[in-house]
């Protein structure tokens, strides 16, 4: 068992990209948080020049099991608070460092063009609409917000053959705004980085709060430097960037 930990640990640390310094970082993250977190790591470098950091981004419930594997991470944001309690009783964080650093919304989203002009959820049982791209609920936290929203409206089950199942919320975008499917649920956050490809049709209700916690993996080699990446989530800089890619207050 141990050395299948270590073979995997080794195999993904290959697989990220490598550059030479001091002291290097993992972070891995919710795949929504890409573009936003691409920008604080280039901040957080600047004002850090013996270190590096390294983005791991996919789906929560992936990036945790890969963490629970072995992977050498050092700092881990989940885009929901169940994978990141699942983190905690397994003891992959230090509980101390946890803390929410920000916010977002789940809106519908359909193809900017071409798309059925959907007006609510209901409409989504219509015969215009043929698939529904959803994360899937075992994994990818956009999925579990959205069947929360779908069974709050009585909707889920109905639904459920249409569904085109994502493996991450950045898929879901990507089969809406390629006309693959005709409706989604994402981040308003994603919805914002498609530009013109997709446009919001509603952003609904009867879901728990997207909030998104960060902590330092027990494991972690470099855990000073990643206590200061923590850290500096919550600073002015880091709040201004996540600010300018539509996150909102934690």
């Amino acid at each position: 068992m141990r050395l299948s930990r270590r073979l995997f640990a080794l195999a993904f640390a290959a697989a990220l990209p490598w550059a030479a310094a001091a002291q290097q970082l993992t972070v891995s993250a919710a795949a929504s948080l890409t573009d936003a977190f691409k920008a604080i790591g280039t901040q957080f470098e600047a004002a850090r020049p013996d270190a590096t950091v390294r983005f791991n981004f996919g789906a929560s419930g992936v990036l945790l099991q890969q963490i629970s594997q072995g992977a050498p991470v050092d700092v881990f944001a989940s885009a929901d608070q169940e994978t990141m309690d699942r983190a905690a009783g397994q003891k992959l964080i230090e509980a101390d460092t946890r803390r929410n650093f920000v916010s977002n919304s789940l809106v519908m989203i359909e193809p900017a063009q071409g798309g059925t002009g959907l007006k609510s959820l209901q409409d989504l049982a219509g015969a215009a609409v043929r698939k529904i791209a959803v994360g899937k609920t075992a994994t990818v936290p956009v999925g579990r917000y959205t069947k929360e929203v779908l069974d709050s409206a009585k909707l889920w089950t109905t639904l459920e053959p249409k569904f085109v199942q994502a493996d991450s919320v950045r898929q879901v975008l990507d089969y809406v705004s390629r006309g693959e499917a005709e409706a989604g649920f994402v981040y308003r956050t994603d919805a914002a980085i498609a530009g013109d490809k997709v446009k919001i049709a509603l952003t609904p209700t009867g879901h728990t709060p997207v909030t998104y916690p960060v902590s330092v993996i027990a494991e972690s080699r470099e855990k000073a430097l990643a206590r200061a990446f923590v850290d500096y989530l919550t600073s002015d800089a880091a709040q201004q960037t996540l600010a300018r890619y539509g996150f909102g207050k934690p």
